[in-house]
């Protein structure tokens, strides 16, 4: 799964991120920057990410634009696993008609939103659940997977992923596990600065 930097691999409508702020000389709600998505392809195109925003501290500090500014540092990095340890990642994730993505676990509790098509959610027990646009999956550190049923038609999630405890089961550490096939992909415990 090696990665294309700059590459938008679906027809849907790129998005835009507009981030606000406070001007300082009034105090009142500004926008900081509108800036189109930045995509990531895998998969020969048939996936694709863009992060929208990370934080990488709770509560993250937005004096001075330190937040924006630890941001650009960690995505201009390109060290940014799908976890921002300490962190948050808000990530948009584009499907391609019949794609079906690695089972694997992300050490994070995440929110999965779909907003458009369908996406069938992949459990490592066999257990799925096909997922239509405002369904929300509430990923709890477990293996799973996804699938675009879809034979036509690309499909898009948003994702906010927050970086949790260390999951046990027993004595056993259940830990970020990326699955086969994810070349490019760094794993999430380098990926603060």
């Amino acid at each position: 799964m090696s990665a294309s930097f700059g590459v938008q691999a679906s027809n849907l409508r790129d998005n835009t991120r507009h981030i606000t702020t406070h001007d300082p000389a009034t105090g009142k709600a500004v926008v900081h920057s509108s800036t189109p998505g930045n995509w990531i392809s895998f998969d020969d195109a048939k996936l694709g990410f863009n992060v929208v925003y990370t934080t990488s501290k709770f509560p993250p500090n937005l004096n001075d634009d330190e937040d924006i500014k630890t941001h650009e540092e960690v995505v201009g990095s390109r060290k940014l696993g799908l976890v921002n340890y300490g962190g948050t990642v808000c990530r948009t994730v584009d499907f391609a008609p019949e794609y079906k993505c690695m089972m694997h676990r992300t050490q994070s509790l995440d929110y999965g939103i779909v907003v458009q098509g369908s996406i069938e959610l992949i459990l490592d027990s066999g257990e799925t659940r096909l997922m239509h646009p405002g369904d929300v999956a509430i990923q709890r550190a477990t293996m799973h997977a996804w699938r675009n049923p879809s034979k036509k038609e690309w499909a898009r999630m948003v994702f906010v992923l927050q970086d949790c405890q260390v999951v046990k089961m027993g004595d056993k550490v259940l830990g970020e596990d990326l699955g086969a096939g994810t070349k490019g992909i760094p794993s999430s415990r380098r990926a603060s600065l």
